[in-house]
C-alpha cells in the first residue's frame, strides 16, 4: 500500500517514509485484525503500525510497537464518523467514544465566534471536533438583538440558553421573523465571517424557522458558502410533513436545486420519515452527474426535540401528520408518554424541555435505510442530561442520562442491524465512516481527505469492534437511555488509545480540530437591485424595467402620451425604506417585483384601473371630438 504524499505535510511523510522503511518500532500496534478499507475494499487480516499519530505500515509481517492492541476475532475499521451530534459535552463525548465515534461534530446547529469556538476545544477534547457557522445564531443576532458573544454559542446551550434568550419577549424572532434586504444581508455577512474564519459550511436549521426565512435568503445563505467552496448542512424547511403542499421533499427540493445551480456541496440531516425514497433518489442522481450532495440517517424509530418545537406542535404532528400525542410524544423525564394536556402545559411553560416523538412508518423503514448507497449516519445525539434536567459531567454514571438512547448507540445499532440483515459489512462502514469524509473531502477540506479510511498514510483514527457480538445497549426506558455499545473495546484518535478494554482513558485530550484555513478576506458582496440587475439584466441605458401592463384591445385606442394604469395604483402609498427588493412583504417597494401581493388586492385594482380608463376617456373625448368605446366607460 502506498503512502499518500500529497495529502500531509512533509514532516509526517518523511516520518511515516522513515517508520515503514527501516521497520522502526511504533507506537501502537494492532496484531491480527481483520483490517477493512471501505475505499479501496482492502479486507485482510494483517498487523497495522502506527507512529505520530499516522498509519505508517499495514502488512502480514511482523512488527512491533510501545503498545501493542490484540485484535485477533475482530475487526480493524476507520473511526466513525458523526456529523450530527449536539451532546457534545464531556458526557456526550465519552459516550460516543464508546459507539466507535472518533470524529463528533454538529452541522445542523453550528456555531458563532468561530476561532474562540475552536480554541476553546483545543488541547481538551477527546474525540475529533469541527464546525460550521450557525444560520440560527446570525438570525438570533439580528431579529432578536442578542450578543452572542464566547465560545459557547453552539449546542449544547441552544435549548436551554439561547433559545430561552430569543423567547423572553413573547417572540422567537429568529424564527418567524422575514428578514428585510439589509437584515438578510447583515446575516449573510455573519455567515460569510465564519467562513473567512474556518468554518466548515453554513448550518440551517431552515425547519424550525421555515416561517421566517424566505427561499431567497436561503439562497443566499447557500450561495455564500458556494463561494468558498463549502457545504450547506441542514434540517431542511418541511422536515417530516407528510401533507402537500408541505410535503418534507419540498424542503429538499429547494435546497438540492440550489446546490446544483450553484454547483455546491448539500448534506441533507436525517432523512429518515415520509419521502426519504424521493429525496435519495433524486441525490443518487445528482451524484452521478457530479454533483456533491448526500444525507444522514439514524437508525431509530423516534426522533426527538423539544416541546418549543414547530415540528411537534399540534397543528403539525396532529393536524398534518395524523399522529396522536397521546401515542407518539414519550417524556424521557416522566417515563411515559405525555396527555395532549400535558403536552400544551410544557410547550408553554418549558418549550426547552427534552421530548422522544415515534414515528410507526420507521419500524419498516430503517431496514432499508442500511441499504442506500451514499446515505451515511449520523446519530443526531441530544444533549446529555438527567432527569432533572441538569447537565451530566464526564464523570457520570451512564444510567444517569435521561433522553434519545441515539446519543449513545446509534453506530452500533446500524452494525448489528447489518449483521442480523445480511449487509455487506464492507458498506456498512462506508456508512458509518467513508462517506462523510469522501463528500466532505470533496470539497476541499483536507482533514477529512485522511480520515475514513484504512490505508498507510492516513491518520490513525481507528474503531476496532466484534463483528458478531457489537450491539448497542442504549433503550427508551429509564435507566437505560445513556448506556454505552457493546463489542467495541478499543478506539484510536489521532494514533492515541482513548478506549482500552472498553474504558474511556480519563485526562487524555487527543482531539484534533478539523476545520478550513482562516482567510484574510471575507467574500460577502451585499445583494441589492442594482446587484441584481447589473448580473441579470441587459444593459439598456440606465432604464428601469416596468411590469407588463394589463391593457385590453377596447382600451388600446387610448393616446400613447398617456401614462399607462399601474399595476399597484389602489395600494398604500410607497414607503421609502430604502430596502429595495428582495425584502420582507409587509410593506410596498420594489421587492414587489420578488414577492406577490396582489391576488390579495385584485377587485382593489380593477377598480381603480376602470375609474382611470373612464376618467382619461372623458377627458378625450372633451378635448378631440373622438368617440368612446362603450366598454370604456362601462362597469
Amino acid at each position: 500500500m502506498k503512502l499518500r504524499d500529497t495529502l500531509f505535510p512533509s514532516l509526517f511523510l518523511t516520518t511515516a517514509v522513515a517508520a515503514s522503511a527501516f521497520a522502526q518500532t511504533h507506537d501502537v500496534v494492532i496484531l491480527d485484525g481483520r483490517v477493512m478499507d471501505p475505499e479501496t475494499g482492502f479486507d485482510q487480516v494483517a498487523n497495522v503500525g502506527i507512529s505520530n499519530g499516522w498509519i505508517t505500515n499495514i502488512t502480514t509481517d511482523e512488527i512491533t510497537g510501545a503498545e501493542t492492541i490484540d485484535a485477533n476475532g475482530h475487526v480493524v475499521a476507520p473511526g466513525f464518523i458523526d456529523l450530527e451530534q449536539h451532546g457534545l459535552g464531556p458526557w456526550g463525548v465519552k459516550v460516543n467514544l464508546r459507539d466507535g465515534v472518533t470524529t463528533q461534530m454538529d452541522f445542523e446547529l453550528g456555531a458563532l465566534n468561530i476561532p474562540e469556538w475552536y480554541a476553546a476545544r483545543e488541547g481538551n477534547t477527546q474525540a475529533n471536533f469541527g464546525t460550521v457557522v450557525g444560520q440560527e445564531y446570525a438570525r438570533m443576532r439580528v431579529h432578536d438583538g442578542m450578543a452572542l458573544e464566547g465560545p459557547d454559542v453552539s449546542m449544547p446551550l441552544t435549548l436551554s440558553v439561547h433559545r430561552a434568550e430569543a423567547a423572553e419577549d413573547g417572540v422567537d424572532g429568529w424564527s418567524v421573523t422575514k428578514s428585510t434586504l439589509d437584515q438578510m444581508n447583515e446575516i449573510t455577512a455573519i455567515l460569510d465571517e465564519g467562513l473567512r474564519e474556518g468554518a466548515i459550511g453554513v448550518g440551517s436549521t431552515i425547519g424550525y424557522a421555515r416561517e421566517g426565512i424566505t427561499t431567497y435568503e436561503m439562497f443566499e445563505a447557500q450561495k455564500i458558502a458556494a463561494k468558498y467552496g463549502r457545504l450547506l448542512s441542514s434540517h431542511h424547511r418541511f422536515h417530516p410533513s407528510a401533507s402537500t403542499p408541505t410535503e418534507t421533499q419540498t424542503g429538499v427540493n429547494e435546497l438540492l436545486v440550489n446546490a446544483m445551480v450553484l454547483d455546491a456541496p448539500l448534506h441533507i440531516h436525517h432523512d429518515n420519515d415520509y419521502g426519504w425514497w424521493e429525496n435519495q433518489e433524486k441525490m443518487q442522481m445528482a451524484r452521478e452527474q457530479g454533483y456533491n450532495v448526500w444525507a444522514s440517517y439514524y437508525p431509530w424509530t423516534a426522533g426527538s426535540g423539544n416541546y418549543g418545537a414547530s415540528i411537534v406542535a399540534p397543528s403539525n404532528w396532529e393536524d398534518n401528520m395524523g399522529y396522536k400525542i397521546e401515542e407518539t410524544i414519550f417524556d424521557p423525564q416522566l417515563d411515559r408518554f405525555v396527555t395532549r394536556e400535558e403536552f400544551l402545559e410544557f410547550a408553554e411553560n418549558e418549550p426547552g424541555r427534552t421530548l422522544i416523538a415515534f414515528s410507526p412508518p420507521r419500524e419498516q423503514w430503517l431496514f432499508d435505510w442500511i441499504k442506500i448507497p451514499g446515505f451515511a449516519v449520523s446519530g443526531d445525539g441530544m444533549p446529555g442530561l438527567n432527569a432533572k434536567g441538569e447537565p451530566l459531567t464526564w464523570e457520570s454514571p451512564y444510567q444517569e442520562y435521561a433522553g434519545h438512547p441515539r446519543a449513545a448507540g446509534t453506530h452500533a445499532t446500524v452494525l448489528r442491524l447489518a449483521r442480523e440483515n445480511g449487509i455487506p459489512l464492507m458498506f456498512t462502514l462506508a456508512q458509518l465512516s467513508f462517506y462523510h469524509a469522501k463528500f466532505l473531502g470533496e470539497t476541499g477540506l483536507k482533514d477529512m481527505q485522511v480520515r475514513g479510511r484504512m490505508q498507510e498514510g492516513m491518520v490513525a483514527d481507528i474503531t476496532i469492534f466484534d463483528p458478531e457480538f457489537v450491539t448497542e445497549q442504549a433503550t427508551y426506558s429509564a435507566g437505560k437511555n445513556g448506556l454505552p455499545s457493546l463489542g467495541i473495546p478499543y478506539v484510536l484518535v489521532n494514533g492515541a488509545v482513548v478506549v482500552k478494554d472498553s474504558e474511556v482513558m480519563k485526562d487524555l485530550y487527543p482531539g484534533q480540530p478539523i476545520r478550513f484555513p482562516v482567510e484574510q478576506g471575507g467574500r460577502f458582496e451585499p445583494a441589492s437591485r442594482e446587484q441584481w440587475l447589473n448580473t441579470f439584466a441587459i444593459d439598456s441605458g440606465g432604464a428601469r424595467p416596468t411590469l407588463i401592463e394589463d391593457i385590453t384591445d377596447d382600451e388600446a385606442w387610448l393616446a400613447p402620451s398617456e401614462p399607462a394604469p399601474s399595476q399597484y395604483a389602489s395600494l398604500l402609498p410607497r414607503v421609502d425604506t430604502g430596502q429595495n427588493w428582495f425584502a420582507r412583504a409587509d410593506g410596498f417597494d420594489d421587492s414587489e417585483l420578488f414577492l406577490c401581493r396582489v391576488h390579495g388586492v385584485l377587485e382593489d385594482r380593477e377598480t381603480a384601473r376602470r375609474d382611470w380608463v373612464k376618467a382619461v376617456a372623458m377627458r378625450l373625448s372633451k378635448t378631440s371630438g373622438r368617440t368612446i368605446p362603450a366598454a370604456a366607460t362601462s362597469d
